[in-house]
């Protein structure tokens, strides 16, 4: 039992820290952003001038306000949108395009945040926006062509708060910081959970037993041993657990920022147990298409993770 506390106790520590002073004070940030473009019509502006460029990919002008969600705010926020499209009446397929471009998009909560460990976030954020296309083409015509394509009469009108005076935008501002506060406060169960059981294998040592397993294949192809640490969290535990595995690699050298950089594409998406999840509670025909969209999105990572590795 001692070992166990011994355990829970710095995984605790080192989740709260990393929720309250690394995630909740970017959330803040990027959130009131969003949400003052937002309220002062910009969004609404930009998503009807990109929305007749995408749709040729399968997205429709929700699923353009849904790729600036996942980049800006979090892999959890285009939730409601990808809702709010099943309930207006779009397809199943333009549904699967867009859950496909989210899940091959790199998520907000946890991108931002790394580029206080060296992320380069500025050639993230272009990549990103070319896989997250990539995945919805491919959903669409591809893994998704046998999809229903019927809508019915469809309202892509953004229902938001407005800000006219300075009340307006104290308003907006205090929403978004709570929202931002929530995002951060339900971030810590899973993280002390995830960092818990990493510790416990890592103890153990069946982490060093993976990592002497696959090392000659890892000397052949460049990576660094230390990323399998990172990468078995992030399929498993999600982004946000493995931000905090890195977070504690960059720190202490195990990991350096050109690994980090180099292996982006394959680390910074939803694609990942508790990002599919989260993402399947947005509705029943959501949840329907979660296959075409997974086999979507791969395209969309491997064009992804094929660019960094390229750039580094």
């Amino acid at each position: 039992m001692n070992s166990l506390i011994t355990i829970i106790l710095p995984a605790g520590r080192s989740a709260i820290e990393l929720s309250l002073f690394v995630l909740l004070p970017v959330m803040v940030v990027m959130l009131s952003i969003m949400r003052l473009a937002e309220a002062w019509g910009a969004l609404d502006w930009l998503v009807a001038k990109l929305a007749p460029v995408l749709r040729p990919f399968g997205l429709t002008g929700l699923g353009v306000f849904a790729a600036l969600q996942v980049s800006f705010v979090s892999f959890a926020a285009p939730v409601a949108t990808l809702a709010m499209m099943e309930q207006r009446g779009t397809s199943d397929r333009h549904l699967a395009a867009a859950f496909a471009m989210v899940l091959a998009m790199a998520q907000a909560n946890a991108m931002f945040p790394m580029g206080a460990l060296g992320l380069d976030v500025a050639p993230v954020l272009g990549i990103s926006l070319l896989g997250g296309l990539v995945a919805a083409a491919a959903a669409h015509y591809l893994s998704g062509r046998t999809l229903s394509a019927d809508e019915h009469v469809m309202d892509e009108t953004l229902r938001h708060p407005v800000a006219e005076n300075a009340k307006g935008v104290l308003d907006v501002i205090n929403r978004a910081g709570a929202e931002a506060f929530k995002i951060a406060i339900g971030a810590i169960p899973m993280l002390v959970l995830s960092l818990t059981v990493v510790t416990a294998l890592r103890q153990g040592g069946a982490i060093d037993a993976l990592t002497t397993a696959l090392l000659p294949a890892l000397d052949r192809l460049g990576i660094a041993p230390a990323l399998i640490l990172p990468i078995l969290t992030k399929y498993l535990a999600g982004g946000t657990a493995m931000l905090g595995i890195i977070d504690e690699q960059v720190r202490t050298g195990q990991l350096p920022p050109a690994q980090l950089n180099a292996w982006a594409g394959v680390l910074i998406h939803p694609l990942d147990l508790p990002g599919v999840a989260v993402l399947m509670a947005a509705g029943r025909r959501v949840a329907s298409v979660w296959k075409p969209a997974v086999l979507g999105s791969l395209a969309g990572i491997a064009l992804r993770s094929a660019l960094h590795l390229a750039l580094s």
